[in-house]
C-alpha cells in the first residue's frame, strides 16, 4: 500500500498564542502519524503560503516546508517496506526542521532470574544490549523469550530467535507488533527469497519464531489477538517445504563399514557416524550426552536431548541394541573411566556451561560431516553422507526390512507419526515407482 506524505496545519487544538502547529503528516495502511515542525502559524498565514506574493519570512517558511515534503516523499519512496520507526529514526530525528519529541518513558530493561547470569551470553546475544523502547516493540518480547530459553539451557533455540530478530531488524528495524501485518510478512518473505536468496524453509523457520513471540505477547496481555495477529487462515500462511534427506543404499553403507581410513580424524568420524547409525540413527548431540549409566546390559536407553523438555510429562525412551560393532567403538574411542555418571565418549566435560556445550556439539557435527565427506569422495559415493543422511538411512533400511512405521517412530524417538512419515517419504516414492514398472512388465517378455 502506498504511503501518503503532506505538510498540514493541525487545527485540532489552538495554542495559547492563537497559532497552530505545522506538521508533516504520514499515512501508511490508514494509520496516520504527525511530526511537528518548528513552525506555528495562524490559519490566515498558512493560507497565504500558496499566494504568489507574500512576506519574506513566509517565503522562507514556505520554501523550507516544500523542501521537507519533497525530501520526505523521496525518502519514503526508497523504503521497502515502509516503517514509521525507521522513518522517524532516520529522517525526522536528524532534520532540524522538526521539533524534538518529548522523551518517552524509561526504556525497558531485560533482567534474568537472581541465580542466572546473562553476562556470558551478551557477546553472542546482542539483543540484550539494545534499548527496548516499549513493550509493544518486538525487541522487548524477543529479548525476554530468548532469556527464558537460555535459563532453560536451550541454546540452539535461543540462537534461532536471536537470528530471527536480527533478520527482521535488518528488514525494517525494531517495529511495533501492530506494524507487522499480512502485507509486512509477504514483503519480508519476498525480501528473504529474492534479495537474500534464502529458501522457503529458512523463511518458515524465521516466521515460526516470530509467531511464537506474537503468541507470547498475547499471553502477556501486550497485544490483542483479534486486532493485530497476522497469522492464520485467510491471513498470512507460513511457508512449509520438505527437505528430503536421501538415504544411502545398503551397498554404500557396506563400503563405509569396510573402509579403513588412513587419517586419525577420518577413522574417528567414521566410528561416531557408525555408532549413530547402529544406535537407531541417533543425533550427534545424543551421542555426546550418552553416559555409561545409559547402558543396561545389551541395550542402550536414552531420551533425545531435542525432546527432553517437551516430553517431560511423558518421556519417550529410546532403546537400541548394542551390537558387536558398537561395543568395539566404545572400547576404542570411549572414556576408560566407566563410572555411571561419566560420558561414554570424550566429547563433553562436566564443567562446561550450556553455551560451551552447544559450541562443542556444533563442532562435533561439523567434524563428523567433514570426515564423512572425505570418505565419500574416496569411496566414490556421489551422495551426502552427513548426520541427517545417517538418520534417514537407518529409518529407510528398517522400512525396507519390513519394520512398521510405528516401530520406526519409536526407534527414532518421534512424538508425531507424521514426522516419521516425512522421513520415509522418499522411500515410499521409490516403492511406488518400482511397482508402477510392474504394470508394464509384459514389455520385457519376448
Amino acid at each position: 500500500m502506498s504511503v501518503s506524505v503532506a505538510v498540514i496545519l493541525d487545527t485540532r487544538r489552538e495554542k495559547q498564542n492563537k497559532l497552530y502547529p505545522v506538521k508533516l503528516r504520514v499515512i501508511h495502511e490508514r494509520k496516520p502519524e504527525y511530526y511537528p515542525t518548528i513552525y506555528d502559524l495562524s490559519k490566515d498565514d498558512y493560507q497565504k503560503l500558496i499566494a504568489p506574493r507574500i512576506s519574506a519570512s513566509l517565503q522562507q517558511i514556505r520554501s523550507q516546508l516544500q523542501q521537507v515534503e519533497l525530501n520526505a516523499k523521496a525518502f519514503v519512496k526508497d523504503m521497502e517496506p515502509f516503517s514509521f520507526e525507521v522513518f522517524e529514526k532516520e529522517f525526522v530525528h536528524s532534520n532540524p526542521i522538526f521539533r524534538k519529541r518529548k522523551a518517552k518513558k524509561e526504556p525497558i530493561t531485560i533482567t534474568a532470574e537472581l541465580d542466572f547470569d546473562l553476562k556470558p551470553y551478551e557477546k553472542r546475544f546482542s539483543i540484550f544490549k539494545e534499548v527496548h523502547l516499549d513493550e509493544d516493540y518486538i525487541s522487548a518480547t524477543f529479548a525476554n523469550y530468548i532469556k527464558r530459553l537460555l535459563e532453560e539451557g536451550r541454546i540452539g533455540s535461543a540462537l534461532n530467535y536471536q537470528d530471527t530478530y536480527g533478520s527482521l531488524k535488518r528488514f525494517s528495524g525494531n517495529v511495533r507488533f501492530a506494524n507487522i501485518t499480512v502485507s509486512y510478512l509477504n514483503k519480508y518473505e519476498r525480501w528473504m527469497v529474492d534479495v537474500n536468496k534464502c529458501s522457503k524453509t529458512t523463511v518458515g523457520i524465521k516466521l515460526r519464531a516470530l509467531r511464537a513471540v506474537f503468541n507470547e505477547a498475547i499471553e502477556n496481555g501486550l497485544i490483542k489477538r483479534d486486532k493485530c495477529y497476522p497469522f492464520g487462515r485467510r491471513k498470512y500462511q507460513i511457508p512449509t517445504s520438505r527437505n528430503l534427506k536421501k538415504a544411502l543404499e545398503l551397498t554404500d553403507v557396506q563400503k563405509i563399514y569396510e573402509h579403513v581410513p588412513e587419517a586419525y580424524e577420518a577413522r574417528k568420524a567414521k566410528a561416531y557416524w557408525l555408532f549413530c547409525y547402529f544406535g537407531n540413527g541417533m543425533n550427534p548431540k545424543d551421542l555426546a550426552y550418552l553416559r555409561y549409566k545409559n547402558i543396561d546390559g545389551e541395550y542402550l536407553s536414552f531420551i533425545r536431548a531435542k525432546t527432553e523438555r517437551s516430553t517431560r510429562n511423558d518421556p519417550k525412551l529410546i532403546t537400541a541394541y548394542i551390537n558387536e560393532d558398537m561395543t568395539q567403538i566404545i572400547e576404542e574411542w570411549g572414556n576408560k573411566d566407566r563410572r555411571p555418571n561419566n560420558f561414554i565418549f570424550p566429547i563433553l566435560n562436566h564443567e562446561a556451561d550450556p553455551m560451551r556445550q552447544f559450541v562443542i556439539v556444533k563442532n562435533l557435527v561439523k567434524f563428523i560431516n567433514e570426515g564423512m565427506a572425505r570418505i565419500a569422495v574416496t569411496l566414490g559415493i556421489n551422495k551426502k553422507v552427513n548426520n541427517m543422511v545417517c538418520r534417514h538411512t537407518f529409518s529407510t533400511v528398517m522400512k525396507r526390512s519390513g519394520a512398521s512405521t510405528e516401530f520406526i517412530q519409536e526407534a527414532l524417538g518421534h512424538t508425531d507419526k507424521k514426522t516419521t512419515e516425512n522421513y520415509l517419504d522418499s522411500f515410499e516414492k521409490e516403492v511406488k515407482k518400482e511397482f508402477a514398472g510392474k504394470l508394464v512388465a509384459f514389455k520385457n517378455v519376448s
